[in-house]
């Protein structure tokens, strides 16, 4: 008797249980049934979208320049290291200087005395004329004695004589001049040129950029020519991209393209092709293009990018890239039917465009799919839509 008891009694208080999971209190929803996930469900749609091709490039700089010495002497100073910012006419190399003082100084020497030499050509010239003037006035007067007979031929003839030698004299005093005007002309180049000399021991920045090289030591003797400093302008980046010959015809200069460097985790720049190389490398039957990129500071010479041209459009099937499962080396959706079951299918995926990737094979236009599959979500498992 007593076990019969303790069973009804056990009975009945699974009857009073189950009674009261029936019940929903107000203000609440029921429950999804035991193995039934709650889930987002989208529809596989034909998108159309415009057909790209991802050619390779890298990220040049639109000026790059090796700064060398224009005359011979030692390096004194640098100013700049590798990475360092520099705006245009900023001091980064300083050669020495004493040569190029003494030049100047030897060259403003010679000024001095070649337009010491000019004063004395033109003082020279103005007694000259003075003497010319006095020799012609008393020319002319002996001129008029030897008409009315006054005088002899031979003070006649003397005074000829030193009115021509005054003459002469004159030309050759202002013969002088012009010398030494001349001479004070190439003075005054030497002094020009001397300065010239001094102000390239001191190496400038010819435009804002990046220093990217640094070439030499101080302490070292700088010749003419010898590259100093690599300096890479900051603005005008650029990538250079090879393009297959089967892709030229859907180039064109100013075109606009899309540039993604990896590198940045950025949105993509928008590109200008700016220079397209008419003549192909014969060995790969490809193209030289050049696309110009916006002012980026974060850009910087020898990044990895991609370039999207643009060559149509097509149609894609494309699903929300969360809703892909990968186990191993397969990769799937889940399915619902129109019993609300969730099924494990097989896809082959194709490009990824966003959020979205592209479904190859394996699904068709207005198949259901979960869009993000919890990962206990079963193939055969029972979902319900959330709305």
């Amino acid at each position: 008797m007593t076990i019969r008891r303790s069973a009804l009694l056990v009975l009945a208080a699974v009857f009073t249980l189950s009674g009261c999971g029936d019940k929903i209190e107000p203000g609440t929803t029921k429950k999804s049934p035991p193995g039934t996930h709650r889930v987002a469900v989208s529809t596989a749609l034909l998108i159309d979208q415009p057909l790209m091709y991802d050619a390779v490039a890298t990220v040049q700089a639109g000026f790059t320049s090796n700064l060398a010495s224009k005359i011979t002497a030692m390096v004194k100073e640098i100013r700049v290291t590798e990475g360092a910012r520099v705006k245009t006419g900023d001091k980064l190399v300083l050669l020495d200087r004493a040569q190029a003082m003494a030049g100047l100084s030897q060259a403003e020497a010679a000024l001095t005395e070649a337009k010491k030499a000019l004063g004395a050509a033109v003082s020279g010239r103005e007694a000259a004329a003075t003497s010319k003037e006095l020799a012609y006035a008393t020319y002319q007067r002996y001129q008029n004695l030897k008409k009315a007979g006054s005088v002899g031929v031979q003070e006649y003839d003397e005074v000829d004589a030193r009115h021509r030698q005054a003459e002469a004299a004159l030309m050759q005093a202002e013969a002088l001049v012009e010398a030494a005007s001349a001479r004070v002309q190439q003075a005054e180049a030497a002094v020009s040129s001397a300065r010239v000399t001094l102000s390239d021991t001191v190496i400038t920045a010819p435009y804002d950029g990046i220093i990217s090289a640094r070439l030499v030591d101080e302490g070292v003797l700088a010749t003419p020519g010898t590259p100093l400093l690599t300096i890479e302008a900051t603005s005008g980046y650029r990538v250079d991209m090879v393009l297959s010959e089967a892709y030229i015809e859907h180039v064109r200069p100013q075109q606009k393209v899309s540039v993604q460097i990896p590198a940045l985790k950025a949105d993509p720049l928008e590109g200008t092709i700016s220079t397209i190389v008419p003549s192909a490398d014969e060995r790969s039957r490809s193209f030289l293009i050049k696309v110009s990129l916006p002012a980026d500071q974060e850009v910087k010479s020898g990044m990895f990018a991609r370039v999207q041209i643009p060559l149509g459009r097509s149609t894609h099937l494309l699903v929300d890239r969360k809703a892909v499962v990968t186990r191993g080396q397969l990769t799937g959706l889940y399915l619902v039917d129109s019993e609300n079951v969730a099924h494990y299918r097989l896809i082959r995926t194709g490009k990824v465009y966003g959020d979205a990737i592209e479904v190859l094979s394996g699904l068709k236009d207005g198949d259901r799919y979960v869009e993000e599959p919890p990962l206990t979500l079963a193939d055969g498992a029972r979902v319900e839509v959330a709305p």
